[in-house]
């Protein structure tokens, strides 16, 4: 994901709060179909170690169960809080003009192995 430096956050317990507040992730998966992208319910597993471990459920009838390889990597991104910022809002707009319209969120793409069904 594009992410200037300036508004990267790599603190762990930054990013766990986020998952945390907003557990609907967006699960991205290479299946036997292609990509899939499900929304589910993923939270992050007390006491795992040092490495989080992520855990949610997927509807029997959902074929993502069954088509996920055990050494496959998945992608889940989790999305809190956005907004749309007018270019109005800048105060440079008035000065000199030259403001575009942007799109604030917090984000937090994460590439996880899967552990499969289970």
């Amino acid at each position: 994901m594009y992410c200037p430096d300036a508004f990267a956050e790599t603190r762990p317990e930054i990013l766990r709060a986020l998952i945390q507040s907003h557990p609907l992730a967006t699960l991205v998966s290479l299946g036997d179909h292609g990509l899939e992208a499900n929304h589910i319910p993923l939270y992050l597993a007390p006491d795992t170690g040092s490495q989080p471990v992520l855990q949610g459920h997927v509807a029997r009838a959902n074929p993502l169960w069954q088509e996920a390889h055990s050494n496959a990597e998945v992608l889940a991104i989790f999305q809190g809080p956005e907004h749309y910022i007018s270019p109005s809002w800048y105060a440079t707009k008035a000065e000199t003009g030259k403001v575009a319209p942007t799109w604030n969120l917090c984000g937090d793409p994460c590439l996880w192995p899967s552990a499969g069904p289970g």
